[in-house]
């Protein structure tokens, strides 16, 4: 190890993944001085390609302060639509729950932007960022993180040495698998259709999650007269929809859509997304953090799953960046225990409730879709409970890292 460290490249830090919590870390940590070496197998081209990635993401509130207190938020603010209102209801009940962003003040609930919209924004700013190295096209095959410093081979032979390796490598991570940190899964039997909707009205900032038998059915708020369609069924039925040609698709879509926003259709491309849940068993081992989907990854049905991501990248940053300031070796246990237990309670208490809400609305038994009913009606009668949850979906509940406040590090 000692003749590969004499010809590695030398960083603080490397981050092993350039998605849209990767390339979100990176250029952070480089703004407060450190120095950031950024690896991911794809091209960067085509990770901000239209094709590559047909989704749509909720930004909460907190998310967007992060953002903006960094400036990352200038690169996507064109693109964001607000989302002003939300409505929850079930099947044909003449129930429902309504979260209005004026309850809490003048800012909105969150924004939504296409998710290729929010990767070109953070490649753009990893690239003007000084002190990130952005390494593309390249793996990481070996981590050994059992020194001083972490040493990593890249799959072109280069080697990388790092205080601290960052796993934001997705939801199959190689470095947690090699890491040996173990994985609670289970998948859903569900797939998520995705597509882009044009449709005749406006939709006035109002996101809807319409939950029916099969799964929730979310038509969220893009620009224009369009929403990203999150549409969840059973993995066969799935199958059958997404085999549709595009008129009886549509057909399909009107169906479940009604008349609310008159004639509506599917523009371009549909993806499918099989949907499960996963959970790692620890965030942390010798060097190495684990951030975003290597982390957790839960159904989408509250859309906060990257949001989950950035107030990782949030407590992390501040744990490394306060660390550093103080001279201490920032990939030492101590501080990264303190990252793990700053952020996994918060993940595992969205999973047992996204988990416990899809398998709660998910079916059609009478007796408790009365009670879901009555529920949906008894919360949005009570401005106290209702507040406290749009302040969740918002981010703004707990202790949380200085930048979801929209403070500097």
């Amino acid at each position: 190890m000692t003749n590969s460290l004499n010809t590695a490249r030398h960083c603080d830090v490397l981050v092993v993944g350039g998605g849209m919590v990767g390339s979100a870390l990176a250029p952070i940590l480089a703004a407060a001085g450190l120095d950031v070496v950024l690896v991911d197998r794809e091209d960067p081209a085509v990770l901000t390609s239209a094709p590559f990635d047909g989704r749509a993401s909720a930004i909460a509130f907190a998310s967007q302060r992060l953002m903006t207190t960094t400036g990352l938020w200038d690169g996507m603010a064109a693109h964001a639509e607000p989302i002003l209102e939300i409505r929850v209801s079930e099947g044909g009940s003449p129930f429902f729950l309504h979260f209005d962003h004026a309850d809490l003040g003048t800012a909105p609930l969150g924004h939504m932007l296409e998710n290729r919209h929010i990767r070109q924004a953070l490649f753009a700013a990893t690239q003007r960022t000084p002190g990130v190295e952005i390494k593309a096209n390249v793996a990481v095959t070996i981590v050994d993180g059992g020194g001083a410093r972490a040493l990593a081979t890249l799959s072109d032979g280069q080697t990388i040495s790092a205080a601290l390796v960052v796993a934001a490598d997705g939801v199959r991570s190689a470095l947690r698998e090699s890491a040996g940190i173990r994985t609670t899964r289970w998948n859903y039997g569900q797939t998520a259709i995705i597509a882009t909707v044009d449709h005749e009205r406006p939709h006035r900032g109002i996101a809807h999650e319409h939950f029916l038998p099969a799964g929730p059915f979310a038509i969220l708020p893009l620009q224009g007269n369009r929403s990203s369609l999150v549409w969840t069924e059973p993995t066969a039925d799935a199958a059958r929809i997404m085999r549709l040609e595009a008129g009886a698709f549509d057909r399909e879509l009107q169906r479940r859509y009604g008349d609310f926003m008159g004639r509506v259709g599917a523009v371009g491309r549909r993806w499918a997304y099989p949907l499960s849940v996963s959970m790692a068993h620890r965030y942390v081992a010798p060097r190495l953090a684990l951030v975003g989907d290597s982390a957790h990854g839960l159904h989408p049905l509250a859309g906060q799953n990257l949001n989950l991501g950035y107030r990782d990248v949030a407590a992390l940053a501040e744990v490394i960046i306060d660390a550093a300031r103080l001279g201490l070796d920032i990939g030492q246990a101590d501080v990264l225990r303190r990252y793990e237990s700053w952020r996994r309670f918060d993940n595992l208490t969205l999973l047992a409730v996204t988990d416990g809400l899809n398998r709660l609305f998910s079916n059609n038994v009478t007796p408790v879709k009365l009670v879901r009913g009555l529920g949906l009606a008894a919360v949005d009668r009570l401005p106290g409970i209702k507040k406290f949850f749009m302040a969740h979906a918002r981010g703004t509940v707990g202790g949380k890292p200085r930048l979801l406040e929209g403070r500097a590090l």
